[in-house]
């Protein structure tokens, strides 16, 4: 599709309209405009980012949803380098995290990917596995590397090649607190990409775990073992930079407009939007990049591409994040790190994991002061299609707030009151996690695949790339650079 002029006419620029205003539309509009595309971006809501979002509690602005991102790839670096925040990148505190076993605490080993330890015999991996745990695993070194099948699930690879206690005693409370999933139905290849790859290549999960955490360190700049980075002040500085930079650069920027419709008009595709106000309005354009979540992305585009029906996919879960902000001196020992995931056996526990913030980020301590934590509960996992989640799970926000007194008592090892609470807040995330079960990636494929056969169209987002902003950000970016690169 050429952009369309008259005779003697200088041709005109390319019309982009990206549906979804969350870090993955965003870096795509960005992308699209350093094409020189004349770009709208509609966002249903009346505030920008989609997970990466901000809220006051007990007199501090915090992160409301992702507060960092991993090293992994070094695609969220190269764009704050882009946005000017390279300089604000900030790594957590050394101490590390721990994990909650039906026996009690442990540390978490720091050299590991999804919980898969890269060296058995670490002191904190043999503190959690104890010995014969240890031997098992280390047994992943001298077995044969078979043949990689097309779908795996996290728990059939870590099985089969470390052993039952490293599946449920370190990567089910990881992969839990990370994905609010069980690592039974979580494909591999989504949620640690290119693991499989470097386990071919290095001979031993363990080896491949090692080569992930040494490229991490490497792309991050950071020491090994920091496998995820943060911004001084907070994620929320990425979107606020990113809107920042799409105005200056001519950018419309719609927020409170639902697309409802998209259809095919001449040349192009129209798309059709519901305001909050009630009013509509129809924006034509050469390209349209659908940047919602998988569900909602796929019945937008249905009408336009009939194919996609049957092709719609999992929801994401409900995670309930609870805030607390306390005054509680006795935390300032750090008793617990950086905080705490728990194993999905562990009695009497509600939450999946604990950040324990102003631990974590020297930043935010500062700001804080003295005396005064910053604590984050998540509550609620993604269970198999078709059934139910456990009946005691917390869910109205008084519920939480209880729950989340007596879940920070016990994994903090400090008792906390309400009294002790100077601020408290309940944010639901609906869907925000791509629920990446077996075979999830060959059914994002095939979608990508039908809609790509449809001239000036694409789809991004984390139900498509994957879970975390190391995941978003690069291909939400190759994908619209590749969709105007045809076009263009």
């Amino acid at each position: 599709m050429e952009a369309q002029h008259g005779e003697g006419r200088p041709p005109r620029a390319l019309r982009a309209v990206v549906v979804g205003g969350g870090v993955a539309g965003l870096c795509a509009a960005l992308e699209l405009r350093e094409r020189g595309v004349d770009v709208t971006v509609l966002e249903a809501a009346d505030r920008w980012g989609g997970c990466l979002g901000t809220h006051e509690v007990g007199g501090l602005t915090l992160d409301s949803g992702a507060e960092s991102f991993a090293t992994r790839t070094d695609g969220v670096r190269s764009l704050l380098d882009e946005l000017g925040l390279a300089g604000e990148i900030v790594t957590p505190h050394p101490s590390g995290a721990w994990v909650q076993l039906p026996s009690g605490a442990e540390e978490l080993p720091k050299a590991g990917v999804l919980g898969i330890p890269s060296n058995p015999w670490d002191r904190e991996v043999r503190s959690a596995l104890g010995w014969w745990g240890s031997f098992r695993a280390s047994l992943d070194r001298y077995l044969p590397t078979p043949r990689p099948r097309e779908q795996e699930s996290v728990a059939a690879v870590v099985r089969a090649r470390m052993g039952k206690r490293v599946l449920e005693r370190l990567v089910a409370p990881v992969v839990g607190g990370v994905h609010s999933a069980d690592p039974e139905l979580l494909d591999i290849d989504m949620v640690a990409p290119g693991l499989r790859t470097l386990m071919a290549e290095r001979g031993s999960l363990a080896g491949a775990v090692a080569a992930q955490r040494e490229r991490s360190a490497a792309r991050a700049g950071a020491k090994a073992g920091s496998a995820v980075a943060g911004i001084r002040g907070g994620m929320n500085r990425l979107v606020a930079a990113l809107v920042d930079r799409l105005a200056d650069d001519g950018a419309v920027l719609l927020s409170g407009e639902r697309a409802e419709r998209l259809d095919r008009s001449d040349g192009g595709w129209r798309v059709g939007a519901v305001r909050t106000d009630g009013g509509g309005q129809a924006y034509d354009a050469d390209l349209v990049v659908v940047a919602l979540g998988g569900p909602a992305a796929v019945e937008l585009l249905s009408d336009a591409v009939p194919e996609l029906a049957g092709h719609e996919p999992v929801p994401g879960p409900e995670v309930k994040l609870v805030t607390l902000v306390l005054d509680k001196p006795e935390l300032d020992a750090r008793p617990r790190g950086t905080g705490v995931l728990v194993a999905p056996q562990s009695p009497g526990l509600s939450a999946k994991a604990l950040t324990h913030a102003t631990a974590k980020w020297s930043w935010l301590a500062d700001e804080a002061g003295p005396g005064t934590h910053v604590v984050r509960l998540s509550y609620g996992r993604a269970v198999e299609p078709g059934t139910n989640a456990a009946d005691d799970e917390p869910e109205t926000d008084d519920e939480l707030f209880r729950a989340a007194l007596a879940d920070t008592s016990v994994l903090l090892t400090v008792p906390v009151a309400p009294e002790d609470v100077l601020g408290w807040d309940v944010v639901r995330w609906e869907g925000v996690l791509p629920f990446a079960t077996v075979g999830h990636r060959e059914r994002v494929a095939e979608i990508r695949r039908l809609v790509a056969a449809q001239p000036g169209l694409a789809v991004v987002g984390g139900w498509a790339a994957g879970n975390g902003l190391a995941s978003v950000v690069p291909d939400a970016r190759k994908q619209a650079g590749e969709l105007a690169d045809r076009t263009l």
